[in-house]
């Protein structure tokens, strides 16, 4: 008497893979969506903080962080220690740690003024703000000596840290010319953590080369 064997048919098979290939698929559609919306957030860092300069310089005619008399202006400000205060100039580094500088204040000011939300207090953990990616998001005087990025022209800058090659990419291709080393957006190796970069004038130049797996900071002038 012959024993029966039992197994898969073709057809299941097929079905499997099918419900296997969709699974992958609705996975990687998932991630898709995951990163644009951080590109997306990343992005909108770097339009709304020119739009915090603005209004605090309609309401108070001073610029946030550089404001002289922000103690009369918003009540529980800080007024900077660290260079010329009411210069028109936003000093130290984009990504400064020193709680006196005017660009760590810059976020303190326009919090107080209702123009931002986060902490206020200096010594608070979640003091500087950081973007989708966890980098470090910071803005200060574009000067010959805290210019994050050789040759890159503007008033101001706006820098992002922690931000994946793919990342920079489509952000450049978003809001500038679609060139990492060119514009008024461009892509850099990350700076040290926790270094004030105010007294190393043009920090760093563009690499030849993004990797997309790599993490980088991004600049913006303005």
């Amino acid at each position: 008497m012959r024993s029966q064997q039992s197994g898969f048919t073709l057809v299941e098979i097929a079905i499997v893979l099918v419900i296997i290939g969709l699974l992958l698929g609705g996975i990687l559609k998932g991630q898709e969506l995951i990163n644009s919306a951080k590109v997306k957030n990343i992005a909108n860092d770097f339009r709304v903080i020119p739009t915090y300069i603005y209004a605090y310089q309609d309401k108070f005619k001073s610029l946030p962080g550089d404001d002289a008399q922000v103690v009369a202006h918003v009540t529980g400000a800080t007024l900077s220690t660290t260079g010329p205060v009411g210069n028109g100039v936003v000093n130290g580094a984009w990504n400064s740690t020193t709680a006196t500088d005017e660009s760590f204040l810059f976020w303190q000011h326009v919090r107080l003024a209702n123009l931002a939300s986060g902490p206020t207090a200096v010594a608070d953990p979640g003091y500087i703000p950081v973007n989708a990616t966890g980098g470090v998001i910071g803005i200060s005087s574009a000067t010959s000596t805290s210019t994050q990025i050789v040759g890159m022209k503007g008033t101001y800058q706006i820098c992002s840290s922690g931000i994946l090659g793919k990342f920079a990419k489509q952000l450049d291709i978003q809001m500038d010319d679609g060139n990492t080393a060119t514009g008024s957006m461009q892509t850099t190796a990350e700076p040290a953590t926790g270094i004030d970069k105010a007294a190393v004038p043009n920090n760093t130049a563009p690499p030849t080369g993004i990797d997309d797996a790599s993490s980088y900071t991004v600049c913006m002038t303005f």
